[in-house]
Formats: C-alpha cells, structure tokens, sequence
C-alpha cells in the first residue's frame, strides 16, 4: 500500500434495520420538499449558515482525495452585478441564437430567459470552480483526476446541506462562464463549474408545476 497511513473506522454508526428504514425515508421526504427557486428575497443571511453548508459539501469524496473544488462566495453587490452583466450577455447570445430549437422547447415548461435578476437578488453567489491540479505538500504539482465527477458530488452535497438549513438555491450555468476567472481573479486551471444562488425565497416566489419520474423509471435491480 505504498506510504499508505490508516487508522480504525470510528465515525460509523451502526443502526437497527427499522431505523435504517426511518431514516432514509425522513431524508427523501425532506429533499423532496426541495425546489429550485428563481425569486430570491434580499435578507440578509448569516454567513455562518453558508460556512456550515461549504463544510458538508467539503465532505465529499474525490479522487486520491485531492478534493479539487474552489467554492467562491459573493456577497458584494458590485461584484454580483459585474456577475449578472456578464451572465446575461452570454445568455441573449444562447437564447436568441445559439440554443437548438430543442433545447428551448424543453426549457419552455420552466419558464427561463435571458434575464438572471436573482444574480444580484440574492445575498449569496457561491461559484464552484473544478481544479485541474493540486500541489502536494512537498511542492510538486499533480493533475487532478475524477475532477468533474468529484466536484459534481460536492455540489450536490452543497444543495442538500442549503437545503437543510432551511434555505433554497438555484444552479445556474451560464454559458460560456469563462468570465467568472476574469471578474473573481481565479487562475486559468480553476475551471469554472456552476454558480449556486443561495437565500430566502421571495414572499411571492412561484415554482414551475413539474413531477419528478417514480423510482421504476430511475432504477434497476439486479
């Protein structure tokens, strides 16, 4: 096992069957009360809550654990309406030109636009950059690898945890997001990954009617 170090497994918990049951059923219930919100209300949020959400999403596995996520938060309104302007000007140019016919009937039932006003609503932008490479502690730098499957798990801890704490959030990925290197001085192997919008919802949000498909269309057993 190379220069391998481990060490007993104590965090485990083991837990009675009925239990075990309870409790994934306590948890799909609670995430199914998750929606992603696109009406932000301007409170303020602690900035605590948000540090306690990056912890979880930190937790998350990744290949020869380099744990190759950069979560950037933005709160600074200049910083969110350079964010938004940019967004928007890649988002005009997708919607009125580049987006296949398709794709815009499929994003019909849901309502979106060119127009991202959330970006500047809400307190939080927490961009999350997938990094291509790490340094080690000796100095040598290493390519990261399992990058976007890894970030991608991280990210959807984060929406969990958001969750959890009782606010909501909206992923959005504008296209291209080259800008965010640009406007969050990030450097060229920070690939940026989504930007995940976090708040209250507004008092007046509106959410699109949609289902999510029963367990037969998801899973197979074997």
């Amino acid at each position: 096992m190379g220069d391998a170090v481990f060490v007993p497994l104590t965090s485990y918990q083991e837990r009675p069957e009925p239990e075990m049951l309870s409790r994934a059923r306590v948890l799909r219930l609670e995430l199914q009360r998750r929606r992603t919100v696109r009406y932000f209300s301007e409170r303020p949020v602690p900035r605590e809550i948000i540090e306690e959400c990056l912890l979880s999403a930190g937790t998350a596995p990744s290949g020869a654990n380099l744990q190759p996520w950069r979560f950037v938060v933005v709160s600074n309104p200049e910083e969110k309406r350079k964010i938004r302007a940019a967004a928007e000007k890649g988002e005009d140019e997708f919607y009125h030109r580049r987006a296949p016919k398709e794709w815009l009937e499929a994003l019909a039932p849901i309502g979106t636009d060119e127009h991202k006003p959330f970006l500047e609503t809400a307190p939080y932008l927490i961009t999350i950059f997938a990094i291509n490479q790490s340094q080690l502690p000796d100095g040598r730098t290493v390519k990261n690898y399992y990058v976007t499957g890894s970030v991608g798990i991280a990210a959807g801890l984060l929406i969990a945890a958001v969750h959890h704490a009782g606010l909501v959030s909206l992923t959005h990925t504008p296209g291209p997001m080259g800008f965010l290197n640009t406007i969050l001085e990030r450097p060229a192997f920070e690939r940026p990954f989504l930007i995940l919008v976090v708040g209250y919802p507004a008092p007046d949000a509106v959410v699109p009617k949609i289902t999510k498909k029963p367990l037969e269309e998801i899973a197979l057993f074997m």
